[in-house]
């Protein structure tokens, strides 16, 4: 299967502008993005997706390839599925631009639950939670699953919600409760699909591509990993990423 890896990377960011050519350590985000994704052993291909050709001159720049697309896309995976519709492959991932220190294993994790599962359409990661914080603060999406892995709901509150243990810092104990990683991985042919769903109640409510899919009826199976990653918000993100690669 030919597998093509696609990081949408958006220049407009609230919170920090021009967030993609951020410097750090002597290169831009998007290419230490990029440079991990290329490590990938899965992964056939990757395609920086932007709406801005300052991105793209930077990432043809360091020799990488990009691909413009509609500044009227709302959504990561929404420009995925815009790039799968130009670029030929059998599997599509969806890796996030503002992770630089996303571990190549990760991605052949994610790759696997969709590419070694002929009924999986879409693939993501989950990964314990160990912390508190981390279980109370809605910047770290919660997901609760079935069984079988499949997603049974992705959202920013703390599910599932312990009834019984009113003191929700102890809720951690004997329990186990997942964060979301937001890497996905999707069969071509679902791409159209999703590409013609409707924006979601739930997806606007909670802000979450993802449960676009869970509201129009499909499945997205999960996999546990052992790796974490932080996504860069904030100048205080930067400043902790920036340590941790001199580290």
């Amino acid at each position: 299967m030919r597998v093509i890896g696609v990081i949408p990377s958006r220049y407009a960011s609230v919170r920090l502008p021009a967030k993609p050519l951020l410097d750090l350590l002597g290169k831009p985000m998007v290419q230490r993005v990029y440079e991990q994704v290329r490590r990938a052993s899965t992964v056939s291909r990757a395609i920086v997706a932007t709406d801005d050709e300052r991105i793209a001159t930077v990432v043809r720049g360091f020799g990488g390839e990009a691909l413009m697309t509609s500044p009227e896309i709302k959504s990561g995976s929404d420009r995925v599925a815009a790039v799968a519709e130009k670029i030929e492959g059998d599997i599509f991932v969806n890796i996030q631009g503002d992770e630089p220190l996303i571990a190549p294993e990760m991605i052949d994790e994610a790759v696997r639950v969709v590419r070694d599962n002929a009924d999986v359409l879409v693939g993501t990661l989950i990964r314990p939670i160990d912390s508190a914080d981390d279980l109370l603060n809605p910047a770290i999406v919660k997901v609760a699953t079935a069984t079988n892995g499949d997603a049974l709901y992705f959202s920013r509150s703390t599910i599932p919600h312990v009834r019984d243990e009113s003191d929700a810092k102890k809720w951690l104990t004997g329990r186990h409760f997942f964060k979301h990683i937001g890497i996905y991985v999707f069969r071509r042919e679902f791409l159209r699909v999703f590409s013609t769903l409707p924006e979601g109640r739930l997806e606007k409510e909670e802000k979450l591509e993802q449960l676009r899919i869970l509201e129009a009826g499909y499945r997205i199976r999960t996999a546990v990993t052992a790796y974490d990653s932080i996504p860069i918000d904030t100048a205080d993100d930067v400043a902790r990423v920036v340590r941790l690669m001199k580290r």
